[in-house]
C-alpha cells in the first residue's frame, strides 16, 4: 500500500520512497514505526514479488466490480522506453516506438478498462509486440479468466483489423472500432458511402450491403478537417521546394543516389503517395504533384467512420462508445508522465518490471476514483480564465497538512496534526477523508 500511494504522492524509485521515512507519514500509516528506516529489500522488493503473485486474483476482483456481461470494455496498448543493460530480460526489446521515440529498447503495455476509463487489468508484452497480435489473447482472458460474456470489445482502428475482429467474434463478443483511410476508400469504391454523406451536424448511418449486421456511422469533425488540410498543405509546400532544388541540378549524377535522396525526403514527410516522379540514368529528375489524388483526400478531411456489429446501440451511442477510448489514452498519459511517472524503470528482472507496472496501474486506479470524487472541484474551475486545479495541485495542497512532533523544553510532548485550511477541507470532504 505504501508503494501504491507513494507512486501517486512522490514518484521515484523504491529506494527513494524508503528514504522518506522522516519526512512522510506514509510508512507510519502503513504500519511501520515513525523515525525508523525501513529495509528496502524486506519492505519493498519482497512485497513487490508477492504482489505479482496475486495480480491475477486482484484483477479478477476488479473485473468482477467493473465488468458485467454485455458491457463495453476498452482495450489499447502503448509502450515505454528503457535505458541501460537488460541482457537477462525477455521483455525489453527494440520495437516500433510510439510518440516519435526511436533508438531505445522498450516494453509494450496493454490496458483493459471499463467504458468510463477505469482500469481493470494490465499486461506487459515484449517491446516488439504489435498491438493487434494481443487482441485474441485479451479476448480469451476476458472470457475464460474474468468470465464475462457477450461484451462489446472496443479498440482503435489499427488494432481491430478484420482478422482480429473475426478472432474476437469467436468468443461471442461484439466489436466497436473505426475504419482506416484505406478501408474508407474501399467503401467508396464499392459505392457503400459517398463524400456528401459526411456532415458535421449529424451522424449518418449506413449498413454494409454484403453484411447487413455491420453498421457504419459516418462523422465529420470540422476542427480536425482544418488541421489535416493545414498540415498537408504545409508538408506539400516543403516537399515541393526540396524537389525543385533537386530537379534544378543539371549536371550528370548517380541515379541511385538521387533516388535515395528523393526517397528519404518523401519518407521523412510521409506524403510520397501524392507524387509521381522519375529519375533518368543521368540523374535528371522529373516530378509532378498528383492533384487528383490530393483532391480525393481533401474530400475526407476530418471524416471518420465508426464500425460496429452491435444492434442494441444507437448511432450516437456507438460514436460515443468509440470516443470513450480516450479514457485509456488518458490512463496512459497519467502513467507515463508527471502524474505517476512509470519510467525510469530501475528494475532489471522481468517479474519486477511486471510488478512495477502493476503497482503503477493500481496507483492510477486510486487516482481515477479520487478524480471522480473531485469532479465538482475541477468542474467549478473549467470555465475560469484563471483556471487552477489539477490532480497534481490537489496533491500539493494536501501535502502541506503535516503531523508535527511537539517538544517542551526538550521533552517529547506528543504530536499534533495541523488544521486543514478552507481549501484543504473542501478537498478532504470531496474525498470523504477525515483527519485525526
Amino acid at each position: 500500500m505504501a508503494m501504491i500511494v507513494g507512486r501517486i504522492v512522490f514518484q521515484g524509485s523504491k529506494l527513494h520512497l524508503s528514504n522518506l521515512f522522516m519526512d512522510s507519514a506514509l510508512w507510519e500509516l502503513c504500519g511501520h514505526p515513525y523515525g525508523v528506516k525501513i529495509n528496502v529489500n524486506k519492505h519493498c522488493y519482497l512485497p513487490l514479488d508477492k504482489l505479482l503473485e496475486r495480480q491475477e486474483s486482484i484483477q479478477k476482483e476488479l473485473a468482477k466490480r467493473h465488468l458485467q456481461d454485455g458491457c463495453l470494455i476498452l482495450y489499447d496498448m502503448t509502450n515505454t522506453w528503457l535505458e541501460g543493460e537488460y541482457a537477462d530480460s525477455k521483455l525489453v526489446d527494440r520495437g516500433l516506438g510510439k510518440g516519435g521515440k526511436k533508438g531505445y529498447k522498450q516494453i509494450a503495455i496493454g490496458l483493459i478498462a471499463d467504458k468510463r476509463g477505469c482500469p481493470v487489468a494490465i499486461e506487459v508484452f515484449t517491446g516488439h509486440t504489435s498491438d493487434q497480435t494481443t487482441v485474441k489473447e485479451q479476448a480469451e482472458r476476458l472470457a475464460s479468466v474474468y468470465g464475462v460474456r457477450e461484451i462489446i470489445f472496443a479498440g482503435d482502428r489499427g488494432m481491430l483489423t478484420p482478422k482480429r475482429i473475426d478472432e474476437v467474434t469467436e468468443y461471442g463478443f461484439k466489436t466497436l472500432t473505426a475504419l482506416t483511410h484505406p478501408q474508407i476508400f474501399k467503401l467508396l469504391e464499392r459505392d457503400v458511402i459517398q463524400p456528401e454523406l459526411f456532415d458535421e451536424h449529424r451522424i449518418e448511418e449506413v449498413r454494409d450491403p454484403d453484411n447487413p449486421q455491420i453498421r457504419y456511422m459516418l462523422c465529420k469533425n470540422p476542427s480536425t478537417m482544418r488541421r489535416e488540410r493545414e498540415t498537408r498543405d504545409s508538408l506539400v509546400e516543403k516537399v515541393n521546394l526540396e524537389l525543385g532544388k533537386i530537379a534544378k541540378v543539371k549536371k550528370k549524377r548517380s541515379k541511385e543516389k538521387v533516388c535515395a535522396r528523393i526517397g528519404a525526403l518523401l519518407g521523412r514527410y510521409k506524403i510520397g503517395k501524392f507524387y509521381n516522379w522519375n529519375v533518368s540514368d543521368t540523374g535528371t529528375v522529373e516530378w509532378s504533384l498528383d492533384s487528383a489524388f490530393i483532391e480525393r483526400e481533401r474530400l475526407f478531411d476530418g471524416c471518420y467512420i465508426v464500425r460496429t456489429d452491435v444492434e442494441s446501440m444507437s448511432a450516437a451511442e456507438a460514436v460515443a462508445g468509440y470516443k470513450s477510448l480516450a479514457g485509456v489514452e488518458r490512463a496512459f498519459r497519467n502513467l507515463k508522465t508527471v502524474s505517476l511517472e512509470i519510467r525510469p524503470i530501475y528494475h532489471k528482472k522481468d517479474d519486477r518490471i511486471r510488478a512495477h507496472v502493476f503497482i503503477c496501474m493500481l496507483a492510477y486506479y486510486i487516482q481515477w476514483h479520487a478524480t471522480e470524487c473531485l469532479a465538482p472541484l475541477f468542474e467549478s474551475d473549467r470555465n475560469n480564465a484563471d483556471s487552477r486545479w489539477s490532480f497534481q495541485i490537489v496533491m500539493e495542497r494536501l501535502k502541506s497538512i503535516r503531523k508535527e512532533n511537539l517538544k517542551i523544553k526538550g521533552i517529547e510532548a506528543g504530536s499534533k496534526i495541523t488544521t486543514p485550511d478552507a481549501e484543504q477541507q473542501i478537498i478532504l470532504d470531496l474525498l470523504g477523508v477525515k483527519i485525526g
